[in-house]
């Protein structure tokens, strides 16, 4: 019972840190819901990005690619690499998953530091990166959490809920709050990294206009793609995880 009122009022903690606010924002009331309307524009944006990028190198495919056609074809084989290497010869089924959730956060990642996202005047708020705001990363953690509950009972039936018995039934209470508090760290972990990257940048430039702010905004990229890196490296070694019942 400790367990189960202790999983409760993490997923209830989870819950208020998608109230969480910095600064002012955008809502639009659309029936009894508030949207938030700034994540909704930047990660439309975002999706258009891919979708138009893809379209555009893809849309006349070459039986040996060049320019655009190769840039993607070594991106898909690196998500297919790194789903293997986490998940192991049953990835493929993954690979479309694995790949969504690394691309869109990198695009989302670089978009908060290359387009010029708070010069767009808005009524209230303002804009930025979909990953700056803790209710993207906090849905994007929980459909990997949805993802490998699915993929360990797919496999296993009822019988992938032994493991958390495994090794031994002493630590029933501790693998159960293992799986409330992995959401929590993925979603912290991204959200934590990329709102102190651009709250960085911005104190930067409001200081110091000219020079100094480039540097800290090229490591802003660097560790925005490394970032999606993890989270999507992460993602593919629960599902693993899930599949072949150990830790």
């Amino acid at each position: 019972m400790n367990v189960i009122s202790c999983s409760i009022k993490t997923l209830k903690g989870l819950y208020d840190i998608s109230g969480v606010e910095v600064g002012q924002h955008l809502y639009w009331q659309i029936g009894g819901l508030q949207v938030h309307a700034q994540v909704l524009i930047t990660s439309w944006v975002v999706i258009a990005i891919l979708l138009g990028s893809v379209i555009l190198a893809v849309r006349n495919p070459q039986t040996i690619p060049t320019g655009g056609q190769n840039f993607f074809e070594y991106v898909l084989e690196f998500i297919r690499d790194l789903s293997k290497t986490q998940i192991g010869e049953e990835y493929g089924p993954w690979v479309p998953f694995i790949g969504t959730m690394f691309l869109f956060i990198f695009v989302s990642n670089w978009s908060g530091a290359l387009l010029p996202w708070k010069i767009i005047q808005l009524p209230h708020g303002e804009l930025a990166a979909p990953t700056n705001d803790i209710n993207t990363t906090v849905a994007l953690a929980l459909l990997t959490s949805v993802a490998y509950f699915y993929a360990g009972l797919s496999k296993k039936g009822l019988g992938y809920f032994g493991k958390y018995i495994q090794p031994t039934p002493i630590l029933l209470p501790i693998n159960i709050l293992e799986d409330f508090t992995k959401p929590l760290s993925l979603s912290f972990r991204l959200f934590g990294n990329i709102l102190a990257d651009e709250l960085v940048v911005v104190v930067l430039v409001s200081l110091v206009p000219s020079v100094v702010p480039i540097p800290v905004m090229f490591l802003g990229l660097f560790t925005s793609g490394i970032q999606a890196l993890i989270f999507a490296t992460l993602a593919a070694a629960y599902i693993g995880e899930s599949m072949e019942g150990h830790h």
